[in-house]
């Protein structure tokens, strides 16, 4: 491992002529991709239906193939998941991601293609170690192991030939020579079903590894380290893994998580943020504490950034890199090598910079409230959180939140439902600290909070530890990628936990 090392880390540093490339023409590898996309998918049913081979230029098609949602699709992925071959894709599909939705019990299966496994997971893999070496030449990070929080795996019994899984566990299947020897712990427990049975294997398969990088959604990762703190005795995770320099996070905001992360772990170590989806790998800090994530414009995906306002209209406005503004919401739509053509993912983001084009994930297009015009993202929740549990000493470990409608007798309210690690010192005052910061961060709220005219100031519940957690082991949902929606503008999600809560169905763990 040690003799590995190096060579690893000297082939990340010279990949960097190659990152600093499509870093600084960012326009002309996007164009570039879409010309390769569409040339390669030109003899596919779905190329041959939009006339792909006719195509040479992005307003052509644009103009040619609609917005897709993964309803749109489906038919097409489901005739590929029973082996069907040049669907959507020139390149057999064997791997497929399952992507659950976290208010439904649906589950969208993402296709992966070689391709999409070479060229944008394990190349933006590759890019975030350059980029982390460039930033810390005399970085010890190879020396000991990776430890990735990652999801289960299952086999479809569709077709013999065809697998799915959590994309963290089709990366760890299809993971290159060198990835294992750089990982912790065996596949066969990283890959567990059963995730309380996995976090108790983990901790004591990990604990006397020399690991120097973990991975993982926050909510989880934590769970993992208290557990490894439990059976070791010590306070700190530095006191069990004294090398440990780097954590990589994704998938949820890290604001609420970052005190308490700091605090578990025992000294600094660096954070760095990246937006690896089950669609594919869009973004990654370039440095910890960046203001937003380096947006891979050379990985096998095409961009369009559609304004959030424009979602649901027939002739939808889509704008490309040379076009996008500062702070203002897109939506995120994709066209890949593994055949998602102008697919909309379903979350929104902003661009921080736009030399080089960085990005920030504020939500969902379809979690918000905006039951009375306020129009609150999951961004602005985030940072509302984070100011009122620094005002109180509170720790929040999760949240939800969604809309309490106008009645005969009241006006309007939001209502969350909060876990907390560490109660606030006093609960009114950390309402109107939550209350304020919104406020001051959403114009929008502000106004309809005016004298209570619209909303009254916020209804919050505190839930006993780990109701989330039992809330998505009922809906089979317990795991490394699934999360609780922070935001509803419907209550259908608060109802059921309110209701599980008041019926006793609870077996907090």
């Amino acid at each position: 491992m040690k003799l590995l090392s190096p060579v690893i880390s000297r082939l990340a540093r010279l990949r960097l002529w190659r990152v600093q490339n499509w870093i600084s023409y960012p326009v002309a590898a996007q164009r570039n991709v879409l010309q390769h996309l569409v040339t390669q998918a030109q003899y596919t049913e779905f190329g041959r239906k939009y006339s792909f081979s006719k195509l040479f230029t992005i307003k052509d098609f644009k103009k040619r193939v609609s917005i897709h949602e993964y309803e749109d699709i489906k038919p097409y992925i489901l005739r590929m998941m029973n082996g069907e071959e040049n669907v959507l894709w020139n390149t057999p599909i064997n791997w497929f991601a399952k992507s659950s939705g976290t208010t439904s019990s649906k589950s969208k299966f993402i296709p992966i293609s070689e391709e999409t496994l070479k060229e944008t997971h394990f190349k933006g893999s590759k890019d975030v170690l350059t980029n982390y070496y460039k930033n810390f030449p005399d970085s010890d990070l190879l020396t000991g192991k990776s430890l990735v929080v990652g999801g289960s795996h299952q086999v479809n019994t569709v077709n013999e030939e065809i697998q799915y899984g959590d994309l963290s566990a089709v990366l760890m299947q299809n993971t290159p020579f060198w990835g294992h020897w750089i990982r912790t712990p065996d596949l066969s427990i990283a890959l567990l079903d059963e995730w309380e049975s996995k976090i108790e294997q983990l901790a004591r398969n990990t604990i006397n590894e020399n690991v120097t990088s973990l991975a993982g959604v926050p909510t989880w990762t934590i769970v993992l380290i208290k557990r490894i703190l439990e059976i070791s005795g010590k306070k700190t995770l530095k006191e069990v893994w004294p090398n440990l320099e780097l954590y990589i996070h994704g998938g949820v905001s890290f604001t609420p998580y970052r005190e308490q992360l700091q605090k578990l772990i025992g000294t600094p170590i660096n954070y760095l943020e990246i937006y690896n989806a089950s669609e594919g790998f869009f973004a990654a800090q370039d440095m910890p504490d960046a203001d937003g994530m380096l947006l891979f414009a050379d990985h096998g995906i095409f961009y369009e950034f559609m304004p959030v306002e424009e979602y649901g209209k027939p002739e939808a406005k889509t704008f490309g890199l040379d076009q996008v503004k500062l702070h203002k919401n897109y939506a995120l739509i994709i066209s890949t090598n593994g055949g998602l053509w102008r697919y909309l993912v379903g979350d929104t983001i902003q661009f921080t910079s736009v030399r080089p084009f960085k990005i920030k994930v504020t939500g969902r297009l379809k979690h918000y409230m905006n039951a009375f015009g306020e129009e609150v993202i999951v961004d602005n929740a985030d940072k509302a959180i984070a100011v009122a549990s620094a005002k109180t000493n509170a720790i929040v470990s999760d949240y939800t939140a969604a809309p309490v409608f106008f009645s005969e007798q009241e006006n309007g309210a939001h209502q969350w439902l909060i876990e907390f690690d560490k109660l606030p010192d006093n609960m009114d005052e950390f309402i109107t600290a939550l209350d304020d910061a919104l406020k001051s961060v959403n114009s929008d709220y502000e106004a309809k909070r005016y004298k209570n005219i619209a909303l009254r100031i916020p209804l919050v519940q505190v839930l006993e530890k780990g109701t989330f957690r039992e809330w998505l082991k009922q809906q089979g949902k317990l795991g490394g990628q699934h999360k609780i929606p922070r935001l509803s503008n419907e209550r259908n999600l608060i109802e059921e936990i309110l209701a599980m809560v008041n019926a006793g169905l609870m077996n907090l763990i």
